[in-house]
């Protein structure tokens, strides 16, 4: 006879290390934190992709918009039923609000990297990385105040 053993004790409980995991990913700033890492991960790897398939025939800026764009395309759904939990609005109002809130983080993109890239001489790529690292925390809270209220819009 074969036993299949599903992690649960005998009363039917979860180890507590297991369910400590549940708990934490179960606690928006977390799942947060994961969101933002794979959108992370997703924009640098479109960004490297066109940096190098484009060879510096491309001005470095319209690649960070593009990678920007399609970015926010793939991690809305993410964000919108993973870690906000929002059904609430229409999706299309979510992710004109989401792409709206991206832009403006864009625009600081915009000014920064030709500073960071051209003044200062830091690598494209880590120079994005700086001046992204700075988002999270000013992203979570319009995101969870205006993207992704509660509250009824019109």
């Amino acid at each position: 006879m074969v036993r299949l053993e599903s992690g649960a004790d005998r009363d039917g409980n979860l180890p507590s290390r297991r369910r400590s995991l549940i708990s934490a990913l179960s606690h928006q700033r977390i799942t947060y934190l994961l969101a933002g890492a794979v959108t992370a991960a997703a924009y640098y790897a479109l960004l490297c992709l066109a940096l190098a398939v484009t060879d510096d025939r491309v001005p470095y800026l319209f690649l960070a918009f593009a990678s920007h764009a399609v970015t926010v395309l793939l991690v809305y759904p993410l964000f919108r039923a993973v870690v906000f939990r929002s059904s609430g609005q229409p999706w299309l109002t979510g992710l004109a609000r989401f792409y709206t809130v991206g832009l403006g983080f864009m625009a600081a993109s915009a000014v920064g990297l030709p500073i960071l890239v051209e003044i200062a001489g830091i690598p494209i790529v880590a120079a994005q990385a700086m001046i992204i690292a700075l988002s999270p925390p000013l992203s979570y809270v319009v995101h969870r105040t205006w993207t992704f209220s509660k509250r009824r819009t019109l």
